[in-house]
């Protein structure tokens, strides 16, 4: 698949970040990974984007990273594409996605560079030197330390012709429609604010129609249905399912910092798909508010 390919299919559909699997110990566990994506992979997701945030990639070694990546091209194999996390420092980043090319991912999601601030150019400098050390498809993560504009956009648009894909962690409206305005079709966009199901209709309505759901890891019958929704702008049923489910579901999540991904992991395991604790620095939910979670969960039926 190269990179315009990868770019076609991530313009339509519901993307997801499978959660990394650990045991007791907090080691890497493929079994229940391999048990995971084969689990979520006929739901009908467009691509999975294995060691991302929610597969909490931060906390991966190289080797981690190695097994990680192989496990989930090799279990989704002609089902469903697979990019990549990749982020850190420039050199580091470059390892993780030439890694990543190496295992047969299709493509690279840039996570930002994390704690130092930068400057524009230094951001272009950072995106670019990724770019250019591999062949796949790229999509870059505006988030946090990584707030690129759309100047730098452009410049990074005509020197790098494989970064495909800008995925929006921030929610500057403002930002987002002068990013679209300028840049048009060059890139696939995807809205990937955490539980984006909540931005879902404004960032359509601006022309950005894709997102990315932490919630299709435990629920992905709802996810799947809240985007036709989304899609059928069938406002009636994406009312119901944020009251229902996504804004108590926020109210939970909010509860401390990190819990974005660590109520994903409370919710596979409350369904049955166990994946372990989250590493720290982050923190697993206490037992009241697991108790919480699943009372949403049983409310919304069978997945």
């Amino acid at each position: 698949m190269n990179p315009q390919e990868l770019k076609q299919v991530m313009s339509s559909g519901l993307l997801s970040f499978p959660i990394t699997d650990f045991d007791a110990e907090g080691n890497f566990r493929p079994s229940t990974y391999i048990e995971r994506l084969e689990w979520l992979a006929p739901y009908g997701a467009t691509a999975l984007f294995a060691a991302g945030g929610t597969g909490e990639f931060f906390s991966l070694t190289h080797d981690e990273y190695s097994q990680v990546i192989k496990t989930a091209v090799d279990t989704c194999a002609g089902k469903v594409p697979i990019l990549a996390g990749a982020g850190g420092p420039t050199r580091a980043a470059i390892a993780f996605a030439q890694e990543a090319e190496r295992l047969g991912a299709k493509g690279v999601l840039l996570l930002p560079h994390y704690l130092t601030e930068a400057s524009q150019d230094g951001l272009v400098a950072h995106v670019e030197a990724v770019c250019n050390s591999v062949k796949i498809g790229v999509v870059v993560y505006n988030r946090a330390q990584c707030r690129l504009t759309p100047d730098s956009l452009e410049k990074l648009a005509d020197r790098c012709p494989n970064l495909i894909g800008f995925k929006d962690g921030i929610g500057d409206i403002e930002l987002m429609v002068s990013i679209w305005r300028r840049m048009g079709d060059r890139f696939s966009y995807l809205g990937g604010l955490p539980t984006a199901e909540v931005y879902a209709a404004a960032y359509k309505a601006l022309g950005v129609p894709v997102y990315s759901s932490a919630v299709f890891n435990f629920m992905p019958k709802l996810a799947m249905d809240f985007y036709h929704a989304i899609a059928k702008d069938d406002h009636a049923t994406t009312n119901r399912l944020l009251d229902e489910f996504f804004l108590p579901y926020l109210a939970i999540r909010n509860r401390k910092a990190g819990y974005a991904v660590s109520i994903v992991k409370a919710g596979a395991r409350l369904v049955g798909h166990d994946g372990g604790p989250v590493r720290a620095p982050l923190t697993d939910l206490t037992a009241e508010e697991s108790d919480m979670l699943h009372k949403l969960i049983v409310a919304q039926g069978a997945q």
